[in-house]
């Protein structure tokens, strides 16, 4: 069967996807391993936080532990690429920052084949927002936010509006609002009305999504603050009204009432791609991902989505919730159809989001009964550690991820038992004692203490990137690994 490859003329259709079977993995390379040059040291405890796609599919960016940007190294013919027509090759290996990276987003037009539009936003702490050139890592232009006592500050969440032409930014009890094409201060947005008012959205803002095709300039913003008994930690603001929030969203359940939110640091915000309506949301230290339809009752969730542990290699899961404070980022595929996210455990799980009806009526009634919870159709073992991120391809039936988390207990078990050399000593002193019959007073001496003055440097268990295929492709075997 020949390639088909996608040229700038094609129009977009939705990638379809095969969930009867779990799928192929076409495409898989550890991040600190055998990809890296030969003069570069391997260091254990580097691992991709977050990758995300190009908007034209080309080429996948990750943020990583290091400090620095990498392009993922994918096969161009499994991403649908012609190997002539895009000049990926000549891409850097990494980017590297000065310091730690809080938050990045591709530019919405963005594509290799386009120098002008191929570029991206970065956080990177206590600097101003960056736009960088992705073809090379040079400084376009920068944004600052300024505090009141002249501090760069480093926003925790970056989103382009629909119309691409402006940058929002997230940071404490505000929105830094930029025109892109107008580098320098912007205008801000306080999202509550003093650091002592119980009013408004308050905490640092750490999620930001914007509603596409819904009523112009809509978007929500949630807050690392868990909410208060008075006010929920998601609001919907508007980029016509300002400050003022158009709603908030929230309530575990009935029984907290409207504008109660859910007790937990919000961690990502996303609109569901074919039915803006739907807001999805997940939070720190919890496996399950609430949904609201903005239409109807937001102080209820339509849905919940959450996987139940499962055996994998044999060996059974235990029932909990997520035990890490890392972000564990899911992905809507862009028909709108499916959610995938990932777990601590290395687990992959896919939700089908047209199982349910819609769930709005014209009157806006509340939903009776309890939130339904809805499980996974499918789930696989991807990674042998943590899975902080997927993405859905936008031009084909893949799904990427990466794997990694900081892991200090393995150090203690990789270091051997100081108690084995001392007492091999021990014997061959008894030894000596008994045939001498002296110096048996030196075996009762204790044994010297070593202090290590370096400090426990954490590990990656898997730090490694895979390619999932989603297709059955007639004519070809499973290629496995490459």
């Amino acid at each position: 069967m020949a390639e088909q490859y996608f040229t700038e003329h094609d129009a977009w259709i939705p990638p379809v996807y095969d969930m009867s079977q779990a799928p192929d993995q076409v495409h898989s390379y550890p991040l600190n391993g055998t990809h890296l040059d030969v003069n570069t040291v391997r260091d254990p405890s580097v691992f991709a936080r977050v990758a995300k796609w190009c908007p034209d599919g080309s080429v996948a960016l990750a943020q990583c532990e290091d400090r620095t940007f990498r392009f993922l190294r994918l096969p161009e013919e499994l991403l649908g690429i012609a190997p002539a027509s895009t000049p990926t090759a000549s891409l850097p290996r990494d980017l590297t920052q000065s310091a730690p990276i809080l938050d990045y987003a591709w530019y919405p037009a963005a594509s290799v084949r386009s120098a002008a539009s191929f570029c991206f936003v970065a956080s990177i702490r206590e600097c101003p927002v960056k736009l960088l050139d992705a073809s090379d890592g040079r400084l376009r232009a920068s944004y600052k936010i300024v505090d009141h006592r002249e501090r760069q500050i480093a926003p925790h969440s970056l989103a382009f509006n629909v119309g691409a032409n402006r940058l929002y930014c997230g940071f404490e009890d505000a929105v830094e609002v930029f025109d892109i094409h107008c580098p320098g201060e912007g205008t801000r947005l306080h999202t509550t009305p003093s650091k002592k008012s119980r009013d408004g959205l308050k905490g640092i803002i750490s999620a930001l999504a914007f509603a596409p095709d819904a009523p112009p300039g809509l978007y929500a913003a949630g807050s690392l603050s868990p909410s208060s008994p008075t006010s929920s930690n998601i609001g919907i603001f508007s980029e016509d009204t300002g400050e003022a929030p158009v709603m908030f969203v929230g309530a575990e359940g009935g029984r907290h009432g409207a504008g109660f939110g859910v007790r937990a640091s919000v961690s990502q915000l996303m609109f569901n791609p074919a039915r803006p309506y739907l807001l999805y949301a997940a939070f720190r230290r919890m496996t399950s991902i609430f949904c609201w339809d903005l239409r109807g009752d937001v102080g209820v969730p339509v849905e919940i989505f959450g996987a139940h542990p499962m055996p994998i290699s044999g060996n059974a899961r235990r029932v909990r919730e997520a035990a890490t404070n890392q972000r564990v980022r899911f992905n809507i595929d862009y028909g709108g159809k499916w959610l995938s996210v990932g777990d601590q455990d290395g687990g992959i799980s896919v939700f089908d989001l047209a199982a349910q009806s819609d769930p709005a009526s014209g009157e806006n009634a509340p939903q009776p009964g309890p939130t339904p919870r809805t499980t996974p159709i499918m789930q696989f073992e991807g990674h042998r550690d943590a899975v902080g991120s997927v993405a859905f391809h936008p031009l084909r039936p893949l799904l990427l991820s990466v794997s990694g988390s900081r892991h200090f207990d393995r150090l203690e078990s990789e270091s051997g038992d100081p108690s084995d050399s001392p007492s091999s000593d021990s014997d061959d002193e008894n030894e000596v004692a008994e045939t001498a019959g002296a110096n048996s007073a030196k075996q009762k001496q204790p044994p010297a203490v070593t202090i290590s003055r370096q400090r426990p440097q954490p590990v990656a268990l898997d730090a490694s990137v895979k390619l999932w295929r989603f297709e059955r492709t007639a004519g070809l075997s499973n290629p496995g690994d490459v």
